[in-house]
């Protein structure tokens, strides 16, 4: 039944629950009167409330252009007369999708854990997508997090998103976004939802990760079942209740699709705007019959569901490889959208032709570089990263000082404490001269978008060039860095054609380890270079396992320090030191050498023959510090 029609014939069931007339000419006179007044009453609020919808659709039909899709400012409350949100009705075989939200959202970007990043919503953007999911976050320990980060800041201007404590990455022309969650908590999920609505459209709710990380975090489709439903619902009212943008549930097909009907309707009552179904059946610890991703998807099942719920909004994902499955998908289920993970791994450019029949400009975000050598100011960048790095260096100072005292820190980390003010007002400078050309409207709301017109032939030229896309991504990635994983997978998943075509794949592959970087570094390079190369990496390895050794013996011995071995002997030795305690007498020689540079192989710098152990030697072998030679500050232990 739809649910205009369901609170329809409510308000009719409670007009004609009249009370018996009494037999009393003057006292049924009376009820008679006060019965008009209630339903003159009741005729009135159902005016008043048709003129709200429409000037509701009215200021979203409006809102076209506006990329916060920042919804009325009234908050939503509990009971089913007040939502609005998806109960509008589409007309038409295409539905309007606009009319349920102030964005569109027909052509959506999955979330993806370690696939959905900035850099790559960014890129999807820009060929097509409308409407992107962050990857699968945890609702309970985002918000831990993210509040202590807000507690220990004392930054008023401090926000969950792009802080290095949080995975929440974005930016205004990263919108519409929806924030993508697994939960199993109401209130954490509520209080996950509240942290990220300044900088999101729509909350989502994982209900179809089929992972066994999902199953032993009891996550995802592993909630499906009957005995978690009031769980499940739970959680989607108290994010309803908490938040005032939409909140979205993604969810997978449960055994027959009478359940699943009965479960999308039961979501949308509880407080659900928009529900998106992955059409393959949940996972079970037990993995029989068909694997989470195996087989074609159920898309029949999705348009029954649509069909039983045909004025809220539904989204169909599976079966997507080309645009052609895109439209047959739409037209074949009947959705309101259609969301695509597989297929936009391996074209980012998927929905570009729903662009296509004309030649004239569209509008693209700006931070989206337009040609292979259209990159990001290089200068600019660079300093970003300085100064970031100088800020995440002053967060751990911060986090030692709260756990050890200030007494735990040197001068010069007290130094850097006093510059964080200066350091943050800098990098502000240079986002506003990267930005200055550009105006960016709203107060209350996110800014609006900073977008760039391109021609749409020039857009389709770039996307049938996997290696265009390719280096477009890598750029992207400079400017907001993500997990090497992920570049790795992204870059080798575009160029997979070329790759395969040439016979380079597996070395690809290869590529992904240590070892195998390592050689391709000291591909093209001198002798010399290459020695140097490979004595830096013998020292980071016997720094990493040295540091790790010092750490074990603090807690072994119960130090509240655990740095402090750290910072006994890590002095490096001058040329000066070297040259006196090779002419003193041995134990002279063995006790100024553990007062000051223990951390340092004495073999190496004072016997004649060197260190016997070399390469597996425990301790460092760092050139002892001349005034007229360089040391690479990587190299040394400071």
């Amino acid at each position: 039944m739809p649910r205009n029609q369901h609170l329809d014939e409510t308000v009719d069931g409670e007009s004609h629950q009249h009370t018996p007339m009494p037999d009393n000419g003057k006292k049924k006179h009376k009820e008679e009167k006060k019965r008009a007044d209630k339903d003159d009453a009741k005729k009135s609020k159902k005016k008043d409330k048709k003129k709200k919808n429409k000037k509701r659709k009215s200021k979203s039909l409006e809102s076209e252009d506006d990329p916060s899709g920042k919804r009325s400012e009234k908050r939503r409350k509990g009971s089913k007369e007040d939502k609005t949100w998806g109960n509008e009705t589409s007309t038409g075989t295409t539905p309007d999708t606009k009319r349920h939200f102030p964005f569109e959202y027909e052509h959506i970007l999955a979330p993806m854990v370690g696939a959905s990043e900035l850099a790559f919503r960014l890129l999807c953007r820009k060929y097509g997508a409308t409407l992107s999911y962050t990857p699968m976050m945890s609702s309970s320990q985002f918000a831990k997090e993210a509040e202590k980060k807000l507690n220990d800041d004392p930054d008023p201007e401090a926000s969950v998103a792009n802080c290095d404590v949080c995975e929440f990455q974005t930016i205004p022309e990263d919108r519409p976004l929806c924030v993508h969650f697994s939960a199993n908590d109401p209130e954490d999920f509520a209080r996950a939802a509240k942290l990220v609505e300044p900088h999101c459209d729509a909350v989502d709710l994982n209900l179809g990760c089929p992972q066994r990380t999902a199953f032993l975090g009891h996550f995802g489709s592993y909630l499906l079942g009957d005995k978690d439903r009031k769980l499940v619902l739970d959680i989607v009212r108290a994010g309803s209740r908490a938040v005032s943008i939409p909140i979205f549930v993604k969810i997978r097909l449960l055994d027959s699709v009478e359940e699943t009907i009965e479960l999308c309707h039961q979501l949308r009552d509880a407080g659900a705007s928009l529900i998106a179904i992955h059409a393959r059946y949940r996972a079970s610890w037990e993995r029989t019959g068909l694997g989470a991703r195996d087989g074609p998807a159920l898309l029949d099942q999705v348009a029954l569901v649509k069909r039983s719920m045909p004025d809220f909004p539904i989204i169909s994902n599976g079966n997507i490889t080309t645009y052609d499955d895109v439209v047959a998908n739409k037209e074949s289920t009947g959705a309101n959208g259609i969301m695509s993970a597989e297929g936009i791994l391996n074209n980012p450019a998927l929905y570009l032709p729903r662009l296509e029949g004309g030649d004239g400009d569209i509008e693209i975000p700006i931070l989206s570089p337009l040609r292979i050598n259209e990159g990001p100011d290089e200068k600019k960048d660079r300093a970003t990263r300085k100064l970031q790095k100088k800020l995440r260096e002053i967060e751990s100072i911060k986090a030692k000082v709260k756990k050890l005292g200030k007494a735990a820190i040197n001068e010069d980390q007290r130094k850097k404490l006093e510059a964080k003010s200066k350091i943050k007002k800098e990098l502000k400078e240079l986002e506003k001269k990267s930005t200055q050309s550009f105006h960016c409207t709203g107060t209350d709301s996110p800014p609006n978008p900073r977008t760039r017109s391109v021609k749409l032939s020039e857009l389709s030229k770039a996307a049938n060039n996997k290696l265009i896309l390719a280096k477009e991504y890598l750029s992207l990635v400079r400017s907001y860095p993500t997990k090497i994983r992920s570049v790795v997978f992204h870059t080798r998943q575009l160029c997979k054609d070329l790759l395969e075509r040439y016979q380079l794949m597996e070395e690809c592959i290869a590529f992904g380890t240590r070892s195998a970087r390592k050689r391709s570094a000291t591909i093209g390079r001198r002798p010399w270079e290459k020695e140097a190369l490979d004595r830096k990496w013998r020292e980071e390895g016997k720094r990493k396992a040295y540091e790790a050794r010092m750490v074990r013996k603090a807690k072994r011995e119960g130090l509240v320090d655990l740095e402090h071995y750290l910072r006994i002997g890590a002095e490096v030795p001058t040329v000066e030191v070297v040259t006196r305690l090779k002419r003193a007498p041995k134990e002279e020689r063995l006790a100024a050498w553990k007062k000051d540079h223990s951390q340092h192989c004495m073999a190496y710098h004072l016997e004649d023959a060197g260190c016997s152990c070399d390469r597996v030697c425990a301790f460092l072998h760092v050139e002892a510090e001349d005034k007229n030679k360089f040391v690479e500050d990587d190299e040394v232990a400071k």
